[in-house]
């Protein structure tokens, strides 16, 4: 759960951390409130959640298992786990 968290934080602070690092570029400094205005947060928000979006889907779309496979869950096998497969 920890790692979708972390995966979904960070493509929404990508867009804010390009734009921190385009304020250091060309101004030196990103502690200026008149560079951090609502409508400037608003939009890094927008973008920030329409990269987690899309990410969200290129992952859910390229990741998983073939179709068509037949999932085995977890068993025990001579004391052993053996994890859940595809096969």
């Amino acid at each position: 759960m920890g790692r979708i968290i972390a995966f979904n934080l960070l493509f929404f602070l990508l867009p804010f951390g390009v734009y921190v690092a385009w304020l250091f570029a060309t101004r030196g400094a990103a502690n200026n409130a008149g560079d951090w205005t609502m409508k400037t947060i608003g939009w890094l928000a927008v973008g920030g959640a329409a990269l987690m979006v899309a990410a969200l889907v290129v992952f859910v779309q390229f990741t998983g298992a073939p179709p068509g496979s037949t999932y085995v869950p977890a068993q025990f096998i001579d004391g052993e786990l053996v994890p859940g497969r595809f096969d």
